[in-house]
């Protein structure tokens, strides 16, 4: 009798140690599974799709879009002539200009493609243009996003985000893509992969490979008084090197210019750098509520130590967050201040897609029109 007492009350003791080394080793399981998860991020088309989406809409809640049919109409015709080149032409590509003063350019994954109204005032043609979205839509056909994501080993996942929740995987992938998307953090490989597949979709489509240096000589100029890398490409290769090997990929075939189409459909005047309205990094539809106090200056030794390290790798990003507009705090001449006037743009109020239908017939004459 004595001896079952024994063994019960020994039972009874190591029933809660062997309760928790259990859920120790259940919460270990699912760390390994979502680190499984994160690794191979074998998404299915549908659900690339379905991150597009999510980011677009993020980058539409962040900047507005402008609400111009015919812009629209005139832009995804342009990218459209490019998208039937590329490797991924079935995908449903849909082009959305974004209401604000900024030069940039985003794509998500999934065939979303986003420029702003201040790189279509910094165009001069139909070939710089066509240069900039090929560049874009290079990016959403060889994935670029999901492997950045992959190599950056940067989406946090909660305790119960398993494999068995895909839908909270995704929506954690779609902070990350967007966060990733609005820095530019793509790497050095796949800028130069981009650069090279944009050109050929643009020589292919009948487009002078050349429009996208001369896009960027005139960006170079414009942003040469910026204190911080700025906007669109401002991850990128260093401009000047990045122009002397697109003039190189682009040299071997001419093609069309198409200058006074452009301009004839394109008419936003440009916005001085230092005239651009700017949303104060930290505060809402940012990278959060409040942004944390600035760290000590570096000395010269440890800044160029800290340069060399970071080469041209992704950047350090913050969670994201869609808050309204009226929440944002916005200060003008933001280039004056110093900061990336562009990628931090003050932008407009309606988020809403605007719906474009192109007839096949239209799309020809268009297309007659590349000479």
């Amino acid at each position: 009798m004595r001896v079952w007492i024994i063994i019960i009350a020994l039972l009874a003791v190591s029933t809660p140690a062997l309760a928790q080394l259990s859920g120790i080793g259940k919460r270990m399981q699912q760390a390994q599974e979502r680190k499984q998860q994160f690794d191979d991020l074998n998404i299915t088309e549908e659900e690339e799709l379905k991150l597009g989406a999510d980011v677009s809409a993020k980058i539409r809640a962040r900047f507005g879009v402008a609400q111009d049919a015919a812009v629209h109409k005139y832009v995804t015709l342009v990218g459209t002539t490019l998208t039937d080149q590329s490797t991924r032409a079935k995908l449903p590509w849909t082009f959305i200009v974004l209401d604000t003063d900024g030069v940039n350019a985003f794509a998500a994954p999934g065939g979303f493609v986003h420029i702003t109204r201040g790189a279509l005032a910094l165009i001069k043609s139909e070939a710089e243009l066509a240069g900039v979205l090929g560049h874009e839509i290079a990016h959403v056909a060889q994935k670029h996003t999901v492997n950045a994501i992959r190599k950056a080993k940067g989406v946090q996942i909660g305790t119960s985000e398993t494999s068995s929740n895909r839908g909270a995987f995704l929506g954690a992938l779609a902070n990350r893509a967007y966060d990733m998307v609005l820095e530019n953090s793509f790497d050095r490989g796949d800028e130069l992969d981009a650069d090279k597949e944009g050109i050929l979709l643009v020589q292919k489509a009948g487009y002078a490979g050349t429009g996208l240096s001369e896009f960027l000589a005139r960006l170079d100029e414009r942003n040469k008084t910026q204190a911080e890398k700025n906007g669109l490409f401002a991850s990128h290769p260093e401009t000047q090197e990045r122009i002397a090997k697109v003039k190189q990929l682009a040299a071997s075939k001419p093609g069309a210019v198409v200058a006074a189409r452009y301009m004839s459909n394109i008419k936003y005047p440009p916005t001085d750098l230092t005239k651009i309205a700017t949303v104060v990094e930290g505060s809402a539809g940012l990278a959060g509520a409040k942004p944390p106090p600035p760290p000590p200056p570096a000395k010269p030794e440890e800044k160029k130590a800290e340069e060399k390290k970071k080469g041209f790798g992704l950047s350090s990003l913050t969670k994201s967050t869609t808050a309204g507009k009226n929440e944002q705090q916005v200060s003008a001449s933001g280039g004056a201040r110093g900061v990336g006037a562009d990628r931090m743009a003050k932008g407009g109020d309606n988020p809403n897609p605007v719906k474009v239908a192109i007839s096949p017939a239209e799309t020809l004459a268009f297309r007659k029109g590349i000479v």
